[in-house]
């Protein structure tokens, strides 16, 4: 779990990517990291939204 990396884990992480990824390549994975994730808490919700919509029809039927 990620959890249980802790906070020296996640600066290694950090040090690593910057290592390997460059100091002008990783903000930009960081924005598209984050465009993905919003992204998909949209389409999350949308989906929910339908799922309760469908289940109140069905429910006055």
């Amino acid at each position: 779990m990620l959890s249980n990396i802790g906070i020296p884990g996640l600066i290694i992480i950090l040090v690593i990517a910057l290592i390997v990824f460059g100091p002008k390549k990783l903000p930009e994975m960081g924005r598209a990291v984050g465009d993905t994730l919003k992204e998909f808490k949209k389409s999350t919700r949308e989906l929910t939204r339908d799922d309760e919509s469908d289940e109140q029809k069905d429910d006055r039927s």
